[in-house]
C-alpha cells in the first residue's frame, strides 16, 4: 500500500461522470469556448480560438499564456514582463518566466534572457542557461554556478555544455574537478560518466585511472591500490570515498577491516575521512554487525551525525541497555534531543533504571508533542493529550469577499471546464504565497466547497500544522462510519489510514499503481472483490471513494484478524506486507514502544505512528475536539506481547 500521493487529472468513467454533473451544474457564460479555446490554443489552432467570447472570462490569461509562449524565442523581453506582471498573482507568471528562459537561452539571447530572470531559476537546463547568460556580465557568479552544476553524479542537460566548455578553458574547472565528478559518477553507478571523464584526465592521473579498473573487479584491493592519487595526493579523498561508499554495501564487515588497515596512512581531507566513517558507521547499525560496535562506539563522538546516533539509540533500545541509551540520547543535538520521541526513551530509560522523579519530568516533556510518543507518554502518567488545537473563523462579509478573491473565481472556472491540474496549481500557488490570514481564509473557502484534498495540501504548503480540523476535515465520514460497522474495523483507524496514504485524494495513484483513498494495488482489489462476491472493479472502477473504503477496509479487517485484532501490526502490515511484519513479530522485543521502535523500515516505522497519531487526532475532532476518553491504544495493545504470540496462526 505504499503510496506517493498527488493531485491528477480526471481519468475513466468516474471522472467523466463527474466532470459532466460539475460542468451540468454550474457551467457559466463562456466556459464552453473558454474550454474550446484552451485546448486549440495547447494545440496553435489559434484560427479556432472565439476571441470575443473569451475576452472578458476570468481565465483569458491561459490562452494569452500559449500565444506568448508560441512566439518565444522571438518574443521581446518586454512583453513576457508585461505578462508576469498583469499574471503575478497565478502560477502563469513563472511558467512564463521559466518558458522564457529556457527557449531564450537555446536560442543565444542571453540579453533577453537576463531581462526576464529574476535570479537563479529553477530546473537544471535553466540555470545553466542563467549562468551561461552571466558569463559576460558577471563571471564570478557564472563560474560559481557553472561549478555547483558540474560537481554531480550523472550527466547533465547538453544546455550545459557551453558553460562547461567556457569554464574549463579559462581554468576554473581543472583536471581535479573532473576527476572529483568521475568518482561522484562512480559512486552513483554511472559507468557511462565514468568512462567519459577518465578520458578527459591527462596523464598525472593514470594511476587513478588504474586503481579504479582494479577496485571495480574488487573492492577488496583497496588495500592494495596506491594511497596518493593525482598531484599532490588531491585525487585520494574522493576515490576512497567512492570505493568505500561501494566496498560498505557490499560487504559491511570486510569493509570495516580494510578501513582499519588503510585509515592511518591515507593523506586524505577530514571531510572525506569523516563521509567515509559516517557510512561505515551507519551501515554497520543497520545490518547489526556486532563486531564492528566497538570501533562505531569510538567513532561517534567524532562522526557525530543526528541518524547515526539515532540508529546507536535504537541498537541499545532493542538490547535493552538503558544506561547505554540514556548515554546516547544525551549525545544529541538540542533539537532532536527534545523531540518527544527521544524524551519519551529518556523516561523510559529513568523509569526501567529506578528513577521516577527524573522519569516524570522527562514524560511530561514528551507529552507535549502531538504526535505518536508524545500520546504513549501521556498514557503512562495519566495525562489528556496535547492537540493544540487552532480555531478560525469568519463572519459572512468576509467569505463573501473571499468568493470573489481573483484566484478563487480562477480556481472554480477551471475546474468548471474540468482542468483539475490547473486548478490545483492555481490554489496551491496562492497558498504559497499568500499571508497567513489570508491563507487561513483560502482554508475556509476549500472547507466550505468540500474541497478536502486541496484543503489538506492547503494546510500542508502553509504549515498550518495546529489546524487540525482542515489537516483532518470530515471527509466521506459516512462511508467510514458504515464500512467501518460492516467490517468490525475500528472507523478512526481507517481515517487515519486513508489520510496518511493519500492526503483524501480520491485519484491518487503512487508511481507502483496503488490507487485511491486507501491506495489500493488493483490486483489486491480484484482478490478482495473476489472475497466479497462483488464484480472487479478494474483499475478505474477502485477510484470510487465508497469502493476504495470498502476494499479497504475489509483488507484491514483481515489484517486485524491475523494478528488478534491488534491495530498497530495491522497498520504495519497494511504498509509493508504481512509477511515482513509476520518476520518482525517473530524477532521482536515485547512491548508495543519498543516493537515500533524496532520496526527496520523507516517509512513503515514512520507510517504506524502517524496512522496512530492521526487516528486519535479524528476521534478528538469526533469529540468536539476533547481527547477526554480517547486512547491512542487500547491496554490489550498496551500490554499484550508483541511476539510470535500475537500471530492468530503459528
Amino acid at each position: 500500500m505504499r503510496h506517493s500521493p498527488t493531485f491528477r487529472r480526471a481519468s475513466g468513467w468516474l471522472a467523466a461522470a463527474a466532470l459532466s454533473l460539475t460542468l451540468s451544474a454550474h457551467a457559466q457564460p463562456g466556459d464552453s469556448a473558454m474550454r474550446d479555446a484552451l485546448e486549440a490554443a495547447r494545440n496553435q489552432q489559434w484560427d479556432r480560438v472565439d476571441e470575443a467570447a473569451i475576452r472578458d472570462h476570468v481565465l483569458a490569461g491561459y490562452v494569452e499564456y500559449h500565444r506568448l509562449r508560441n512566439r518565444l524565442p522571438q518574443a521581446e523581453p518586454g512583453q513576457v514582463l508585461d505578462f508576469i506582471e498583469r499574471h503575478r498573482d497565478s502560477p502563469l507568471a513563472d511558467w512564463m518566466r521559466g518558458q522564457a528562459i529556457g527557449r531564450y537561452g537555446e536560442a543565444g539571447r542571453y540579453g533577453s534572457l537576463l531581462a526576464v530572470a529574476d535570479g537563479e531559476p529553477s530546473g537544471t537546463e535553466r540555470q545553466c542557461h542563467y549562468y551561461t547568460a552571466l558569463i559576460g556580465s558577471d563571471p564570478e557568479a557564472a563560474a560559481a554556478g557553472g561549478r555547483k552544476l558540474w560537481r554531480v553524479g550523472q550527466s547533465q542537460p547538453s544546455a550545459c555544455d557551453t558553460l562547461f566548455d567556457h569554464l574549463r578553458d579559462g581554468g576554473e574547472i581543472d583536471e581535479f574537478d573532473v576527476w572529483e565528478r568521475m568518482m561522484l559518477a562512480w559512486g552513483q553507478g554511472e559507468t557511462g560518466l565514468v568512462r567519459y571523464l577518465g578520458r578527459q584526465l591527462g596523464s598525472r592521473w593514470q594511476e587513478g585511472r588504474d586503481a579504479v579498473e582494479r577496485l571495480q573487479r574488487s573492492y577488496a584491493d583497496i588495500t592494495r591500490v596506491p594511497t596518493c592519487i593525482g598531484p599532490e595526493c588531491r585525487g585520494s579523498g574522493p576515490l576512497f570515498v567512492a570505493a568505500m561508499h561501494g566496498f560498505i554495501r557490499a560487504d559491511t564487515e570486510a569493509a570495516m577491516e580494510a578501513w582499519r588497515k588503510i585509515a592511518p596512512h591515507l593523506p586524505i581531507e577530514e571531510t572525506h575521512r569523516h563521509a567515509i566513517e559516517e557510512d561505515l558507521a551507519f551501515h554497520s547499525l543497520v545490518r547489526d554487525i556486532e563486531h564492528n560496535l566497538a570501533w562505531v562506539d569510538e567513532a561517534l563522538p567524532r562522526i557525530g551525525t543526528t541518524r547515526v546516533l539515532e540508529l546507536r539509540i535504537r541498537h541499545a533500545l532493542s538490547k535493552r541497555d538503558w544506561n547505554d541509551a540514556l548515554s546516547w540520547i544525551e549525545s544529541l543535538p538540542d533539537d532532536s534531543r527534545d523531540e518527544s520521541r527521544w524524551q519519551y526513551w529518556k523516561a523510559r530509560a529513568h523509569e526501567q533504571l529506578g528513577d521516577t522523579e527524573r522519569a516524570e519530568a522527562a514524560y511530561a516533556r514528551a507529552a507535549r508533542g502531538r504526535d505518536f510518543f508524545g500520546f504513549a507518554a501521556a498514557d503512562r502518567i495519566d495525562r489528556p493529550y496535547s492537540l493544540n488545537l487552532e480555531r478560525s473563523s469568519f463572519n459572512d462579509e468576509f467569505r463573501g469577499q473571499v468568493d470573489q478573491w481573483p484566484t478563487v473565481q480562477r480556481t472554480e472556472a477551471l475546474l468548471r471546464i474540468g482542468e483539475e491540474g490547473l486548478a490545483n496549481s492555481e490554489w496551491l500557488h496562492a497558498a504559497a504565497n499568500a499571508s497567513p490570514g489570508e491563507v487561513r481564509a483560502l482554508a475556509d473557502y476549500a472547507a466550505r466547497r468540500g474541497w478536502h484534498a486541496r484543503l489538506v495540501q492547503t494546510t500542508i504548503t502553509a504549515q498550518l500544522w495546529d489546524a487540525l480540523e482542515w489537516r483532518f476535515p470530515e471527509a466521506y465520514r459516512e462511508h467510514f462510519l458504515h464500512w467501518g460497522r460492516q467490517t468490525g474495523v475500528d472507523p478512526y483507524l481507517l481515517m487515519g489510514i486513508a489520510r496518511r496514504e493519500s492526503a483524501y485524494n480520491p485519484e491518487a495513484m503512487s508511481p507502483a499503481g496503488a490507487r485511491g483513498l486507501m491506495q489500493l494495488m488493483p490486483g489486491t482489489a480484484t482478490l478482495l472483490s473476489r472475497q466479497l462476491g462483488i464484480s472487479d472493479p478494474g483499475p478505474y472502477g477502485v477510484l470510487d471513494p465508497e469502493l476504495n473504503i470498502r476494499l479497504g477496509s475489509t483488507y484491514i479487517r483481515d489484517m486485524t484478524d491475523r494478528y488478534r485484532g491488534n491495530r498497530l501490526a495491522a497498520a504495519a502490515a497494511y504498509n509493508a506486507g504481512p509477511g515482513r511484519v509476520d518476520r518482525w513479530l517473530r524477532d521482536a522485543p515485547e512491548e508495543f514502544d519498543l516493537f515500533v521502535e524496532s520496526i527496520p523500515f523507516r517509512e513503515t516505522r514512520d507510517y504506524v505512528q502517524a496512522v496512530l497519531s492521526y487516528r486519535v487526532i479524528f476521534e478528538s475532532l469526533a469529540n468536539g475536539g476533547s481527547s477526554e476518553g480517547v486512547s491512542m491504544l487500547s491496554q490489550a495493545e498496551k500490554t499484550v506481547r508483541y511476539d510470535a504470540s500475537l500471530l492468530a496462526r503459528n
